[in-house]
């Protein structure tokens, strides 16, 4: 069963452009676990400077091994002065569906 976390972050007014750019150039700290299962960065389309990133796990101790990582406390440091507030949900896939195939 895959274990997702999903970061809400709100970015200070004017940074978001450097927070995407930064936020791709350290993506593989992330990635490159071998637990990762993939992440993605979504703006929100209804706040200002509202960004969730959601990434799936193998399961939720290897996620909370990451989380407390030294490589994951670098790729925090990076990106935690672009941030004016956020939070964090975890949660285990029930459920997925992958798309019917289209003629």
């Amino acid at each position: 069963m895959t274990f997702r976390v999903m970061l809400r972050m709100q970015i200070k007014p004017g940074a978001e452009r450097e927070f995407e750019e930064t936020w791709l150039r350290i993506g593989t700290a992330v990635t490159e676990h071998p637990a990762n299962e993939g992440q993605w960065l979504s703006k929100s389309a209804e706040e200002d400077g509202v960004y969730y990133i959601v990434s799936d796990w193998v399961d939720e101790p290897r996620f909370r091994e990451f989380e407390t990582s030294e490589q994951h406390l670098k790729h925090r440091v990076r990106l935690h002065p672009f941030r004016s507030g956020g939070s964090m949900v975890t949660m285990n896939v029930v459920y997925a569906m992958d798309p019917v195939a289209r003629t």
